[in-house]
């Protein structure tokens, strides 16, 4: 039986960051799940993802003291999904639409987790 959630799961507890890719249109999948929208191919296979991407939106949660703020993102995945989760690294009220991030994987609450901290241009001299 397929699980892809789960499989996501043990990707991640195994410090991987993967993403599902339907075969034929070569198109990426986020959430996992058993068959590409829209299509309805099961051909998928995990590939590695690059773990870059730029902030789509983003949200303070305002926390009671002595509890730090935090935010809420959606970013959009440079193999083109978005996914829901937060930019550490940075101050909550310093993440900014566009933003440029990269993925991290961290423990929280006993389980892997996906993160993304901003990333730093770096120029040519």
């Amino acid at each position: 039986m397929i699980h892809p959630e789960k499989q996501y799961a043990d990707y991640l507890a195994q410090g991987e960051f993967m993403l599902l890719r339907a075969k034929a249109s070569g198109k990426f999948i986020f959430y996992p799940r058993v068959a590409e929208p829209l299509t309805g191919d099961t051909d998928l296979e995990w590939v590695k993802a690059s773990g870059r991407g730029s902030v789509y939106s983003a949200t303070i949660v305002r926390q009671r003291p002595p509890a730090a703020d935090y935010n809420v993102v959606l970013v959009d995945l440079e193999e083109g999904p978005r996914m829901m989760s937060r930019v550490d690294g940075s101050p909550a009220a310093e993440v900014r639409i566009g933003m440029s991030v990269e993925a991290r994987i961290i423990q929280e609450g006993g389980s892997p987790l996906v993160v993304f901290v901003p990333t730093t241009i770096h120029q040519a001299s």
